[in-house]
């Protein structure tokens, strides 16, 4: 079954999705915002970094944002998944045009934003996926300052968790628990030396309590946080679908963009975590605030195909 045209759909309605849809609704374009419900930080209890949002729930963010999206009359809101996105060529003018299937119904729009988010790849350790976001994070400045200078361990999922260990120091004496991911040559252990970082060479068996790391030769190190590599995927195959370019990071692909976060595919633009390697509430915001230009700006100049 079809439905009606819409200026623009947006695919996902986390922070940045919202954010772009904020713009274009200020530009009275017609927009549709489809989205599963599953934030990539949906399992912490409070955000940190965002100005006017520190310490809030972020659940109680989004619920706001969308509320005061909604606001709006020419915003809508769809809740599901978005199964499949196909790019159309309009006769005479080149302009794209898009097909969206969510369940059985197929929306079509003008211009289309993916603010798809990302799924994380957890360390297979016991105990750890009950605590990500709780006790054991990905980001240190997100969750480093409310360890309140207490003991950090990093778990090492391989050579880029120096990265971690480097940087955490300033937000509490640090422990890097090797856990059989990597050693650190003579350059790297001279470099941990000098932040003092203390290196734990036995195998980490399971995480209990709050942040208390059991290690394979008995004994039982306890943290304030504790702090992970994941590596990530894009939430959906609607990217790879559209046979958008991607850039390879550390820990996962994300969509080329320009500028004004217009992918490589005329029309298509994308912003928050699918975006950009680099992942927070504020960044997200300011990153859907552009794409939301982007496209209204594409609007109004129009679109020409390319090859």
């Amino acid at each position: 079954m079809s439905h009606v045209n819409y200026d623009v759909i947006i695919i996902g309605g986390s922070y940045a999705g919202l954010s772009a849809a904020l713009q274009l609704g200020r530009a009275r374009q017609k927009v549709l915002i489809v989205d599963e419900g599953l934030r990539r930080n949906r399992f912490a209890s409070h955000s940190h970094g965002f100005l006017t949002q520190d310490h809030v729930d972020p659940a109680e963010i989004a619920a706001e944002a969308r509320a005061q999206v909604m606001e709006y009359r020419t915003v809508e809101w769809v809740s599901g998944r978005a199964d499949s996105a196909q790019r159309h060529i309009e006769v005479g003018s080149g302009d794209p045009s898009f097909e969206v299937g969510v369940r059985e119904t197929i929306y079509h729009s003008r211009r289309l934003i993916l603010a798809l988010g990302v799924r994380d790849i957890l360390p297979d350790i016991d105990g750890l996926k009950e605590r990500w976001g709780k006790s054991v994070f990905h980001c240190p400045y997100c969750h480093g300052y409310e360890l309140h200078q207490g003991k950090i361990g990093v778990i090492a999922g391989s050579p880029l968790s120096m990265h971690h260990a480097l940087m955490l120091p300033d937000w509490g004496p640090t422990s890097l628990l090797l856990n059989q991911a990597f050693e650190p040559d003579t350059d790297q252990l001279h470099a941990l030396a000098v932040r003092g970082v203390v290196i734990e060479h036995s195998p980490v068996m399971a995480i209990r309590n709050h942040a208390d790391v059991q290690l394979a030769d008995g004994r039982t190190l306890c943290f304030s946080g504790l702090f992970a590599l994941a590596p990530f995927e894009l939430s959906t195959s609607i990217a790879q679908q559209l046979g958008l370019d991607m850039e390879q990071g550390p820990l996962g692909s994300t969509i080329k963009t320009d500028a004004m976060k217009e992918t490589s595919m005329p029309g298509v633009f994308t912003c928050g975590d699918a975006a950009r390697p680099m992942a927070s509430v504020a960044l997200a915001v300011g990153d859907g605030a552009l794409a939301g230009v982007g496209a209204h700006r594409s609007l109004m100049l129009g679109t020409a195909a390319r090859a």
